[in-house]
């Protein structure tokens, strides 16, 4: 799983910077850096807090991570397609940080 990726895909889909996101998920900003970089691996507990942070379901953040082998898949270029899908229709779904009082993105079902 690359979560690195995950955070740049949902950063730059959310308009964040690495210290807005810390803010929202209340961690220290170089710890996303680091995430990013490849140099630490989120928890499960901080795979949540950083989903939620940017306002994305957890496992459609997990599947932004995923990489071909993490997956059984027959196509590798099948993940690639699904995760490209997802980060279009975020995108869509999305506003600029500046207007974060708009989101959630995913509002809960009542």
């Amino acid at each position: 799983m690359d979560y690195g990726k995950a955070l740049r895909i949902g950063r730059a889909i959310a308009g964040l910077q690495q210290k807005e996101l810390a803010e929202l998920a209340e961690i220290d900003p170089s710890h996303i850096s680091l995430m990013e970089i490849g140099k630490r691996k989120p928890s499960v507990d901080m795979v949540g807090r950083l989903a939620k942070a940017l306002q994305i379901p957890e496992h459609l953040f997990t599947l932004l991570a995923a990489e071909p082998d993490d997956l059984d898949v027959e196509d590798p270029k099948e993940l690639e397609r699904a995760t490209q899908s997802l980060a279009q229709l975020l995108l869509r779904h999305t506003t600029h940080s500046r207007f974060r009082g708009k989101l959630p993105l995913f509002p809960k079902k009542t």
